[in-house]
């Protein structure tokens, strides 16, 4: 009986591995950023799931730190790999740097329900239209960049900040660690914006940029964490008549 030789059987991930097996996927092109990205983005994971869900603002707290976690592991693919195809690089900027505006976005509606209460939020909608429309423009342009979300969304930002000093002023017991943790996060911004500054510290801009915000959105946790309705201005636990 003459046996007749069958071809292999060649399963998905067999088909994967000869396309790319001349793929070096153990270089990293800027492997410091992107595994410090990698970082950042897995730490806000963590911190998302345990973050608390009965105050008014946790949806929009919950929003800020889901989209941040998702920029840091774009970013992490960004310097990992896709900074060197020049195909896709500028595409996966834009979404990128879209989505920290959008971070912005829901850290603005979590400040203004936390320490105003839900019946203020209208008034700041209109501003963040502002930043958020203008930075879509200057995406859709081709160039966007860190300077251009620091000048779009610094009325966001100021807002934010505001907020929070006067909420300090009132004896809100989040006011603080908050303000604590926007500082921490402007100055992770500064690393990566001044220049020399990053070197003061041995590292790239973008790494300690990252290590930075880890740093930051830790802290923002504890904040966001220790707070409940009963820490509220009295502005914010009772709405306004009418």
């Amino acid at each position: 009986m003459s046996s007749k030789s069958e071809q292999p059987t060649v399963g998905a991930f067999g088909l994967l591995r000869r396309v790319l097996r001349d793929v070096p996927w153990f270089v990293l092109v800027q492997p410091l950023a992107s595994l410090t990205d990698l970082a950042l983005g897995l730490v806000t994971l963590y911190l998302l799931r345990r973050l608390p869900a009965d105050t008014a603002a946790s949806n929009y707290w919950r929003g800020a730190f889901a989209c941040a976690a998702a920029a840091a592991l774009i970013g992490s693919a960004y310097h990992g790999a896709l900074v060197g195809m020049t195909e896709v690089n500028t595409v996966t900027w834009a979404v990128m740097s879209s989505m920290v505006v959008v971070v912005m976005s829901f850290l603005l509606a979590a400040t203004v329900v936390q320490v105003l209460g839900p019946h203020r939020a209208v008034v700041f909608w209109p501003l963040r239209s502002l930043g958020l429309v203008a930075y879509v423009g200057i995406a859709a342009s081709g160039h966007p960049s860190i300077m251009a979300i620091m000048w779009c969304e610094s009325l966001t930002m100021g807002s934010v900040l505001g907020l929070w000093i006067w909420a300090w002023t009132r004896h809100d017991p989040a006011g603080r660690p908050m303000l604590v943790a926007i500082g921490a996060s402007i100055a992770a911004g500064l690393l990566r914006l001044v220049p020399g500054a990053a070197a003061l510290v041995g590292l790239d801009p973008d790494s300690a940029y990252h290590l930075g915000q880890i740093v930051g959105m830790v802290l923002l946790f504890h904040a966001v964490a220790g707070v409940d309705g009963r820490h509220l201005l009295p502005s914010a636990r009772h709405p306004a008549p009418g």
